[in-house]
């Protein structure tokens, strides 16, 4: 019975995750498909370039609840379940959050409602964070506005918040006691970002990568094709 608890709260992240935000949002405000234009993605950063900024703080909100849901939802579900694997290994409801939080962010990078295409998984991973370890979240959410504001490149501060979730989380882990499905997420959320950022370090390496400033022109014909 467990596992296939284990395997609804897969799926459920994943489906919370895919909810395309960005691309609703984009449409009710500015009419435009944020997929067409810019990086394509369906991020907060690329709908701050094409619609604004009003409409990328509500996409960065919904993302980051997006995240937060699916690790609630999957506590619900859980409960005071677990499985024994071997003598002394139990997974249970540490497991099902941490299952649920990266599907949520593989469900936004992938989504099912956009043909497998969406976002980076930023917000969704740091809404997941906030839910389940407070300290570690607020830690590399200051990191990635400090990074944000001081180099212009949102992909770098990406990048710097995501680590600087593991850097805390290992002193956590090793001196405090913290579990380490905790440190298990915040190593595996940070290697999908960084998986999701691959085009953008390379264009942060050469020197072209896009400033978060960097605003996207809407072609009204393009527009209406779309």
């Amino acid at each position: 019975m467990i596992i296939f608890k284990f395997v609804a709260v897969a799926i459920l992240g994943y489906l919370i995750g895919s909810i395309p935000f960005g691309v609703i949002i984009s449409k009710q405000k500015a009419n435009v498909d944020v997929t067409q234009y810019g990086s394509g993605r369906t991020g907060a950063t690329n709908v701050l370039r094409t619609v604004g900024r009003g409409a990328a703080i509500s996409t960065a909100l919904l993302d980051i609840l997006k995240g937060a849901l699916s690790v609630i939802f999957a506590g619900l579900i859980i409960g005071q379940d677990y499985i024994t694997i071997g003598s002394n290994i139990g997974l249970g409801l540490l497991f099902a959050q941490m299952i649920a939080g990266l599907a949520a962010m593989l469900g936004h990078t992938y989504s099912i409602f956009l043909h497998f295409k969406g976002g980076r998984g930023v917000a969704v991973f740091f809404g997941a964070l906030f839910a389940l370890i407070p300290v570690a979240g607020l830690f590399g959410g200051e990191a990635l506005l400090i990074s944000a504001g001081l180099s212009g490149f949102m992909s770098l501060a990406s990048l710097v918040g995501a680590v600087s979730t593991v850097a805390i989380m290992i002193p956590l882990t090793i001196v405090s006691d913290f579990p380490l499905e905790y440190l298990i997420f915040a190593l595996g959320g940070t290697l999908l970002i960084s998986f999701g950022h691959r085009d953008n370090i390379k264009r942060l390496v050469n020197g072209k990568e896009r400033r978060l400033d960097e605003k996207v022109v809407i072609s009204a014909k393009k527009e209406s094709r779309a």
